[in-house]
């Protein structure tokens, strides 16, 4: 049975960075972001439009006119989230059934919102990617078009860092450069390495 790793993080802590470190080690991932990025390509461009006229150009979800039109309304993001989680959902349940008839011994499923959305119960262990909170607001407003009230935005709707902690298996500590993040990585590898997957794990 393939052992399902939940890898998560809040925005800035380089898990994006983390989860390609599985990747070049030869681990199946499914990447929910851009699964989402796929689906305001694909099928989920009309329920969108429908839904927030206007925010679809060309048949593709316009990502900024979107993040607009929820961006500090509770109501409009969890209409949003009621069309695209079920279409997330649906391509990792089809990403892990691949993976079992592959046989594959180890799949991380990487979620932004993992433990927001209780998606610890379909893994067997979580994995926090994290950083000190300097380092992680240094790096997000560094980014093209954030700023410190976008940021803050984000951070509102995701489980404070410290708390992220408190639900994970393990933790992968992004401060201290590439090299140590992809030792630790390894020794992840290590620990997991013909464990069979089980249902959610008790932490230890």
């Amino acid at each position: 049975m393939t052992f399902v790793l939940g890898l998560t993080g809040s925005i800035g802590m380089g898990k994006s960075t983390t989860a390609q470190l599985f990747v070049a080690r030869g681990v199946p991932l499914h990447d929910a972001d851009a699964a989402v990025h796929r689906l305001h390509r694909g099928r989920a461009a009309a329920p969108i439009e429908q839904a927030f006229p206007g925010t679809v150009i060309d048949g593709v979800v316009d990502r900024a006119k979107l993040g607009a039109a929820v961006l500090g309304k509770p109501e409009a993001l969890k209409r949003l989230e009621a069309i695209i989680h079920p279409l997330v959902r649906e391509e990792e349940e089809a990403f892990l059934a691949r993976c079992r008839r592959e046989g594959a011994g180890l799949a991380v499923i990487d979620v932004p919102l993992l433990l927001e959305t209780g998606g610890e119960r379909r893994c067997d262990a979580v994995l926090v990617v994290t950083a000190p909170a300097e380092v992680q607001r240094e790096r997000v407003l560094a980014r093209p078009g954030m700023s410190a009230e976008k940021l803050s935005a984000i951070l509102a709707r995701q489980m404070p860092d410290a708390e992220k902690r408190r639900h994970a298996h393990f933790l992968v500590d992004t401060s201290r450069g590439l090299v140590a993040a992809s030792r630790q990585v390894g020794s992840i590898l290590k620990a997991l390495a013909g464990r069979p997957g089980r249902g959610a794990m008790t932490r230890p």
